[in-house]
């Protein structure tokens, strides 16, 4: 059955990926967690390079999301993305009286995140977004989490005035300093230390397995391969991400995990900076190559066709961020 789905699956994204939301990262090529953060940093960054300017970000969860389908509302946004009608009636007759499960791989694709870029205090255009949320969860069957779903607010005016909570479904969103959107830990003031300070905790907890199989005396090879899989994998998690706005120090603490693995396997192994420029000249390079992604004409060629237009940043943190960072390290290969 799950060659029969990947082999439907298949037909239906030749048919439907033109027309879908290019914002959703979920299940397409060429997309990932990291380009949904990316570009979510991106959009806040740019926009606080505005004077008086603050964002409101609303993380968004829904109380059992897949389990809630209604095969008929599906079928007819199926025929509306021109499926074939035979395949829609085919689905429609797959999922009835089919109790559908929530797995964690597909939260990715419900994961949503409402990003208010505000300018001046005019909140008008945020709040309808959120009423317009609300009519599309009633008119689908969704129900919006209201303990779940939260709002982060980040604002680097001097002295601002405290902001009213935002109401969703007659009730007000919590406000939090953090939240771990989509595996990585980012705080109001766009900072990283609390991600990193994780990592390096989860990355030292699986040193003790490194450590136990050096005492079995497994040969070099293994004992890098098992480090690659299970402590790199970590302290690189989604790294295009917060590397070139992390601190020294911070970057500090990860390396010595690194120094630790060197000295117990006995070999040099990559450095954290190392692997940070070449997934991000191979990360960039993609996006600049795919005309689909939402990045890309971030990836402008100058009319020389040899360089990329520099993203204008205002601020250090702004310019620290994966876009203008990416275009800079093209520009110098």
């Amino acid at each position: 059955m799950k060659s029969f789905e990947r082999l439907v699956l298949s037909y239906l994204k030749n048919i439907t990926d033109p027309l879908l939301d290019p914002l959703q990262f979920a299940y397409r090529a060429n997309r990932s967690v990291d380009d949904a953060m990316n570009m979510a940093l991106h959009f806040i960054l740019q926009h606080l390079d505005s004077p008086g300017s603050y964002a409101r970000i609303l993380f968004v969860d829904f109380s059992s999301a897949f389990n809630t389908i209604i095969p008929a509302l599906l079928r007819d946004k199926l025929f509306q993305l021109n499926v074939p009608d035979s395949m829609c009636s085919w689905i429609t007759d797959f999922l009835t009286d089919r109790r559908q499960f929530s797995v964690k791989l597909l939260k990715f694709a419900n994961d949503t995140t409402l990003i208010g870029l505000i300018s001046d205090g005019d909140e008008s255009a945020y709040s309808g977004e959120m009423d317009r949320l609300e009519s599309w969860c009633s008119k689908n069957n969704l129900e919006l989490n209201s303990i779940k779903t939260v709002e982060m607010i980040v604002d680097f005016r001097k002295d601002p005035a405290p902001l009213p909570p935002v109401i969703l479904c007659d009730s007000p969103v919590t406000s939090v300093e953090s939240f771990h959107f989509l595996g990585t830990t980012i705080t109001k003031e766009l900072k990283w230390e609390q991600n990193i300070r994780s990592l390096t905790k989860k990355a030292q907890q699986r040193m003790y397995f490194l450590r136990q199989l050096k005492k079995f005396l497994l040969p070099v090879k293994m004992l890098v391969n098992f480090y690659t899989a299970i402590i790199d994998s970590i302290l690189t998690s989604s790294i295009t991400v917060w590397f070139s706005a992390a601190t020294a120090r911070d970057k500090a603490k990860l390396q010595r995990v690194i120094h630790s693995a060197e000295k117990l396997i006995g070999c040099s192994l990559p450095s954290l900076q190392g692997l940070y420029l070449s997934r991000s000249r191979r990360r960039a390079g993609k996006i600049a190559a795919d005309p689909s992604h939402p990045g890309n004409e971030l990836f402008w060629s100058l009319p020389s066709g040899k360089r990329r237009r520099s993203i204008r940043t205002r601020t250090s943190c702004h310019k620290n961020s994966f876009f203008p960072t990416a275009v800079s390290l093209l520009n110098s290969a």
